[in-house]
């Protein structure tokens, strides 16, 4: 076989002249008729000409998802952020307080634990929404008769402006790296950076996360019955025991009672405490937020690259700041026996099969570093930050575990439910666990 080479441009990859006369891969219906056995196609790779023979790999990293699709927009210091939502099913009431809700709950300066940054992150839906009049007997999810905004299955832009921006804080780091931030990474990659507040690597990137979460929450809600709820389980050494907190029981209200978003008030003080220590030192703490998803219809995620963990795990890690994921026992499950570890199945009263488990930073100190020239400095980073990012975390995790179910859900519907399912087996994703669903009727 002769070897070929070729470089990546925006002609075709594989180039030829047909018997019509035109370029490209095509035949015409008498070549067809060549294509009988022992007849032989050949098809030839010539190199295309490129003065500075560089492949040339352009990708994008700003679109999550495959069939409800968010692309996130925009940096800290610019004139806003947002995102634009593709796949979403028609038909769905929604409107900017769904979104508000959510954000609300993400933005900075909501008490003294967060960034004082000062933004009330206020959204406007520009496309996507048409209000129409809605009149349904089937409960307070879907209204009486109202005039409500209902999505139209095209494309959904939400923006967020940037209010409260001081560019002259981040005059030093022009020049000089921040240990354990972005800065360096960037100009590695692109040559070239937004210096002021980070630019993409800010945490303002997530405003379109959690905006798109809060559509992707409300569709899984209704079509599944699906609850998704998150709350802070450690702050440093401060670390929620096991068993204080029921999974099956545990509420919003109790997690947004406190500023850390811990849903056992005693913890949730001597974590507040532990934050406010370090706050005072500029210095920052980490910790864990435990994510917990009620009702997940079965077989969500796809063998073998695409199981709903490994989508999950590649959600979560693209969250700032984020340095593991665990699911169930997670790395724990390493000190146990398999006997230990193993998840019994039952049948539940209902008749359902279940499992009985689910086991299957920075600082504001004066800090060494180098600038871009290489050269040794030290440097005071200022700006205002999260001295634990952990409570703006808490919506920004449960966004993105309803992004990848939503995104899940869509993929089961498409493959598993174009015909009759096997009801020996498989129950469809449009009937919850707990039996209920809401149906809208326009």
């Amino acid at each position: 076989m002769a070897a070929a080479g070729a470089s990546i441009s925006s002609q075709a990859f594989l180039k030829g002249r047909r018997s019509d006369g035109g370029f490209g891969l095509g035949f015409s219906p008498s070549d067809l008729g060549g294509l009988s056995s022992p007849a032989v196609v050949q098809i030839c790779l010539r190199r295309l000409p490129h003065p500075s023979r560089r492949l040339e790999v352009k990708a994008i990293g700003n679109v999550f998802g495959n069939y409800f699709k968010v692309a996130t927009y925009g940096e800290s210091h610019g004139g806003g952020v947002g995102c634009t939502i593709s796949g979403c099913p028609p038909r769905l009431p929604l409107s900017e307080a769904d979104m508000q809700a959510e954000l609300d709950r993400r933005r900075p300066g909501q008490s003294r634990i967060t960034t004082p940054r000062k933004e009330t992150d206020t959204c406007k839906i520009l496309s996507g929404i048409s209000e129409v009049l809605v009149c349904t007997d089937q409960g307070a999810e879907w209204g009486d008769t109202i005039c409500a905004g209902m999505t139209t299955g095209t494309p959904i832009h939400v923006f967020v402006p940037n209010t409260d921006q001081r560019s002259h804080d981040y005059s030093e780091m022009s020049i000089a790296y921040r240990p354990s931030h972005a800065d360096a990474t960037y100009d590695f990659k692109y040559g070239i950076r937004s210096v002021q507040g980070g630019g993409r690597s800010s945490a303002r990137e997530t405003i379109g996360r959690v905006a798109a979460g809060a559509v992707a929450k409300k569709i899984l809600r209704i079509k599944s019955g699906v609850e998704i709820l998150a709350y802070v389980s450690q702050v440093h050494k401060v670390v929620l025991p096991d068993g204080v907190i029921d999974y099956d029981s545990v509420t919003v209200d109790q997690i947004e009672s406190n500023i850390v978003r811990c849903p056992d008030p005693e913890y949730a003080q001597k974590m507040i405490d532990a934050i406010d220590a370090v706050r005072v030192k500029g210095d920052s703490v980490g910790g864990v937020v435990t994510c917990i998803a009620r009702n997940v219809p079965r077989g969500l995620g796809s063998p073998v690259f695409d199981k709903l963990e490994a989508e999950f795990a590649k959600a979560m890690m693209s969250l700032p700041a984020t340095r593991g994921v665990e699911f169930g026992s997670g790395f724990s499950g390493a000190l146990m026996m398999g006997s230990q570890h193993n998840d019994e199945f039952y049948t539940d009263d209902n008749g359902i099969i279940r499992t009985r488990t689910n086991r299957s930073g920075g600082i504001q100190k004066k800090q060494n570093t180098v600038t871009r020239n290489r050269e040794e400095t030290e440097l005071l980073a200022r700006g205002r930050h999260d001295p634990c990012v952990l409570p703006r975390a808490v919506p920004m995790v449960e966004a993105m575990a309803a992004l990848v179910l939503v995104d899940q859900l869509m993929a089961q519907i498409a493959q598993c439910e174009m015909f009759p399912i096997n009801l020996d087996l498989q129950r469809s994703v449009a009937e919850p666990i707990n039996g209920s669903v809401k149906v809208p009727s326009v």
